[in-house]
Order: C-alpha cells, then structure tokens, then sequence
C-alpha cells in the first residue's frame, strides 16, 4: 500500500472556523491512524478575497488545536510550494498540455486578445468512484458543461489547480466536506486526462445546529471561530476531543478521550452518513470534564488573565488557587470563572424573606453572635480555622447540622446554598465577613443597621 498523504487546503479568506477545523481534524487523525503524511497547502488564488493574516491565523489556531503537520508554507517541503499563488507557471503548463492535445480550448474576451481556457468534457462518459463514507457514486459527463480551467487572468479555477497540486504532492485520500461532491467528476475528469491514479475521495456530512440548520457563519447562536473559543476559555484539549465527534464516532460507550486514543480508534468507516449535530451542551460538558483533570494551580494560571482583564486585583497565588478550586466544578469555560468571582463576591449583601425566615425559624441570633465574636477574637482566619471555629459555635450553643450551617451560610454569604463554607469565608475576608454577620444580627434584632 502507497503510504498514505492527505492534506488541508484552507483559503486564506477569513479565520478558522469550525467546519474547516474539523476538515483539518480529520485529515489530521487520518494521517497519524495509518502511518502517513498531513500536509498544509494554502489555496490563494481568489485574490480579492484573500485577508491579511488569513493564513497566520490558520496556522496559529490549528496547533493550538494540537494539530502538526509534515509540510506547508511555514515548514517547507520536497513539494513545494505550498502555496497556489507561487505554482502560477505549474498550472500553465499543464493547461498548455490539455491545448495541445485537443482536450481543452480557448476562449476569447470580446473584442480583446485574452483568452480563458475551457476543458472539454469527453462525450458519454461514466465517472464512478467508491466515496469512503457514501459508498458508490457515479455521475454522467452530459451532466457537466466545458468548465473553465484557467481565467484569462492567467490563475487557475480552484477544480484545475487542485488536481494539478494533489497528483504532484501525491496526495492519496482526499477526505473534505460533502459540498465538494459535485467538484469531483470534474476533477476526476482532469485525472482522466492525463493517465493519473486518482485520490480515493471521502466527502464528510455537514455540521448543523440544534435546529437541524446547516451552520452558517451568520448563526449567531453558535461561536463560530477557534479564536473565539480559546478567547472565551475552551480548553484546546477539549476542543479536539469534541470536534473528533462532530460526524465520526469511537467504538465503545466513552467519548472523553485523548488524542492518542483518538488516532488509535479513528477509522473513516465509522464516519457519518447522517450531519454531525454541534450541540453545545455536550461541548459544555467535555470541556468541564477536561478542567475538573486541571490541578488547581493549573487552573489558576489559565485562569489569571480574566482576572487581569477585568482588573480584578489578585491577592495571591495561593489565594487564586483556593478561589478556582472553589469553582472548579461549576466552570464550563475558563472565562466564566469572573462571572464567577463576581455573583462570589457581590457588593450588595441582602437578605430576601425566604433567606431570613430561615434565621427566625432557627433562633439564630445567639448562635452567629457567639460565631462573631470567635471569629472577632481570631488572628488565623484561614478556612481551617474557620472550620474549626464553626464547630465549636456549634457545641457552645448547641447548635448542630442544618440549624448551624444553613444560617451561618446566610449570615455571611447572602445565600442558603453554596460551595464549601470555611473556605467561601476565608476567600472572602475577615473585615467583610464581620461586616455581614453583624448586619445580619441588626436585622434579626430588629434594628436599623448603620455601617
């Protein structure tokens, strides 16, 4: 068997979005399951199009996903260029080849001596080939027109250059989304011409959203770039184990896996016939499973420009560590963690009727009393302590389980339900936890509370 090589061919029109990125995914998982090549080749030849940082910006993001590969216009290669615009003098002379031969023909502008070339369609022609996730499919050559396949500008349509590129880079599997179905038999038209072994072809479904609508770049209801995850706080990890099952599934029940579980296990039999749905909850969920394996200093340093942005002040490492070790279970994106912080630490402390009829039912007054002052009286004010101190708040008045903690909760935080408490207080702060606890007690007493 020929070592296999596949390729990535974005234009450099815009910033990798999901559906390129998942091209290149599975180009990628391809090429390590068996053994081969990936490869990059930028397609530029729609000038007008084409944006500043376009391919940087394709680069960048696809090894951020994880992605490498053996050639492109940054790496080099024993094919290159990799980029069309630099193999304007390839394309030609194979058109020049197609002119000689009768297999294809000019056509001239108006009144001008430019002309483009036409490919000839040969009469009666059967164009059949076995795609890797839809089996069979044939196509008549009355169903195609003489198509252009060099304009009068000199650049290559992108059905012309493509075979011109994949045969010279030896391209053997060409895996890429299902719009590109009608371009083959034109493509393999080109093969044809000039006694080339064809590529096999495998044309993926297309992703749709939660309606069950192809994902546009106008849906505003989904993100759409990787740069816009990795702003928002999706884990790279994350993002490459979802994007895996975005139209391909694993064998067996788990879909939290790793990189080289998935090259180990992709096989492009077992990719959909049916579109790949983007459900964002279930990237919600894989990327909140991949920070809960973050250790929380890990998760405090990935974490730490949020809180920079917003200028919120960090108190210490240690202090940060405690704080996101708090929220680590609640977080599905690293950006929420502010959010967070925020609903945390909010300025306002008010007690609702539901809130204080807790601490009536319970007579909590003497109880957070006795709290205050211990806690008044204490220098350690670290969650142990703290701990510590709850429970023999507890034993001094004889308050024990839901009647201790549920109003020292809602004396001090605002809230009946939370993360861990000792912790929640320490993070929170001697000055503002006293604070609260004795505006509790004025309302409790019935007084008009005055800071």
């Amino acid at each position: 068997m020929k070592k296999v090589r596949v390729r990535y061919a974005p234009s450099p029109t815009g910033l990798l979005h999901i559906g390129n990125a998942r091209s290149a995914l599975f180009n990628y998982l391809f090429a390590e399951h068996f053994k081969g090549d990936f490869i990059v080749r930028i397609e530029d030849t729609d000038v007008l199009r084409n944006v500043e940082g376009g391919e940087e910006s394709q680069l960048k993001y696809l090894k951020w996903l994880g992605l490498d590969w053996k050639e492109s216009p940054d790496k080099g290669g024993p094919f290159g260029p990799y980029r069309q615009l630099e193999r304007l003098d390839l394309y030609q002379k194979y058109a020049e080849e197609l002119l000689e031969r009768g297999l294809a023909y000019k056509e001239y502008r108006e009144d001008s001596d430019k002309f483009a070339i036409r490919f000839k369609v040969p009469a009666n022609e059967t164009y059949e080939f076995n795609d890797l996730v839809r089996g069979t499919l044939r196509f008549e050559s009355k169903e195609v027109e003489d198509w252009i396949i060099m304009k009068d500008n000199g650049i290559p349509t992108y059905n012309f250059a493509v075979v011109i590129d994949d045969h010279l880079m030896e391209i053997t599997h060409v895996l890429r989304g299902e719009e590109h179905i009608t371009n083959t038999p034109k493509q393999i038209m080109v093969y044809r011409a000039f006694g080339w072994d064809v590529p096999e072809f495998g044309h993926m479904t297309i992703i749709v959203n939660e309606e069950r609508k192809k994902l546009s770049k106008r849906d505003k209801n989904v993100i759409q770039f990787i740069s816009e995850y990795e702003a928002a706080g999706y884990l790279p990890e994350a993002m490459f184990n979802f994007i895996s099952l975005l139209g391909w599934s694993p064998t067996g029940e788990e879909e939290i896996l790793s990189k080289e579980q998935i090259i180990e296990m992709f096989d492009p039999n077992r990719l959909s016939k049916s579109p790949a749905m983007f459900d964002k909850d279930k990237l919600a969920y894989v990327n909140s499973r991949y920070i809960k394996k973050l250790t929380d200093q890990e998760l405090a340093e990935k974490t730490k420009k949020y809180f920079v942005n917003e200028g919120i002040e960090i108190v210490s490492d240690e202090w940060l560590e405690k704080l996101v070790g708090l929220f680590k279970d609640r977080i599905t994106h690293l950006g929420e963690i502010t959010k967070l912080y925020h609903g945390f630490f909010h300025d306002e402390f008010k007690l609702n009727n539901e809130e204080l009829e807790v601490l009536k039912e319970n007579n909590s007054l003497e109880m957070l009393k006795v709290f205050h002052d211990k806690l008044n009286e204490t220098i350690d004010f670290s969650d142990e302590n703290i701990g510590n101190i709850i429970k023999e708040t507890g034993k001094e008045t004889n308050t024990k389980g839901k009647a201790l903690f549920m109003p020292t909760r809602i004396a001090t935080t605002g809230d009946m339900h939370g993360p861990s408490l000792p912790i929640t207080l320490s993070l929170l702060g001697k000055d503002v936890v006293l604070e609260r606890l004795e505006k509790a007690m004025s309302i409790l007493r019935g007084e008009v509370w005055k800071k």
